[in-house]
């Protein structure tokens, strides 16, 4: 066992133009934005982003970062569509696989089992099949015959999830009411790095919180970050809620100004900006 502690900055000098990136989270909730912003501070481009996507995917996708998106929504919550990947979008500035939510979960599942795919019933007799040509579906072997979407792995050559504490050796804790996904992202992948709002010693995890609450196993983690309201301006909670001010701001904010304004510097350049719009 070995200390996996590191910075945003080195985690992104791991990544690489045109990787598979996962980033889990769940639209304007739990988002690993202190990664996300330090990639944006990166020259890698080209990727593939698989997202339960918010601000993550909007925010990338504004920057030019995205080659293709698989996502089966891109919502900021109280601002129902992600503004900025929409504009995005509409310009056709990527390619988009958008799929039904239990499709996105079993292709994670099916990532995370080192199978091919999963077969299920979401998606037949809908316009997901339409819309992407590429799935195709599986008859069953046995009597019943029945025929079902073969979702395809939705393998990942990096995640970046955010928790509310984490141990130096990679075990996660989420603390709030939902876990989301970020255990299969971090499975799904073939390196995956997690941020957290405080590095805590491995018997601290469970002092307060039930041992259902450790959410990431070290043995799925590569690296762990400490970052403190790193999921601003989503939300963490209970730690903190969606900053629905900044949000806004975020929102009706074209895209060049923003960027200027809250993502040229580094990330304490960013919370003194915050601070200041507070």
């Amino acid at each position: 066992m070995s200390d996996k502690t590191m910075t945003a900055e080195e985690v992104v000098s791991r990544l690489e133009s045109g990787m598979t990136l996962g980033i889990g989270g769940w639209g304007s909730r739990r988002k690993p934005m202190a990664l996300v912003r330090a990639l944006l501070r990166s020259r890698i481009t080209d990727l593939t982003v698989v997202s339960y996507g918010g601000p993550d995917v909007g925010m990338l996708a504004a920057s030019g970062r995205i080659r293709k998106l698989v996502a089966a929504f891109v919502t900021l919550d109280s601002i129902p569509l992600e503004p900025h990947y929409r504009a995005a979008r509409e310009l056709g500035a990527f390619e988009l696989m958008e799929v039904d939510e239990a499709m996105f979960l079993a292709g994670l599942r099916a990532a995370s089992h080192r199978l091919p795919f999963l077969p299920m019933r979401a998606g037949l007799g809908s316009d997901v099949m339409r819309v992407n040509p590429g799935l195709r579906t599986v008859t069953s072997p046995y009597e019943d015959g029945e025929t079902f979407v073969a979702m395809p792995a939705l393998r990942l050559d990096a995640a970046l999830v955010h928790v509310n504490r984490a141990d130096r050796l990679g075990n996660g804790q989420y603390l709030g009411p939902d876990p989301y996904f970020d255990d299969l992202f971090c499975e799904a992948a073939e390196a995956a790095y997690v941020s957290c709002e405080q590095v805590v010693d491995t018997a601290e995890l469970t002092k307060a919180a039930p041992p259902q609450s450790l959410l990431l196993k070290r043995h799925t983690v590569t690296g762990v970050v400490e970052a403190p309201n790193g999921a601003h301006f989503t939300s963490c909670a209970p730690d903190y809620g969606r900053d629905e001010a900044f949000q806004k701001r975020y929102a009706t904010t074209p895209w060049p100004e923003f960027e200027a304004r809250f993502l040229g510097g580094d990330e304490q350049a960013y919370r003194a900006a915050v601070g200041e719009e507070s």
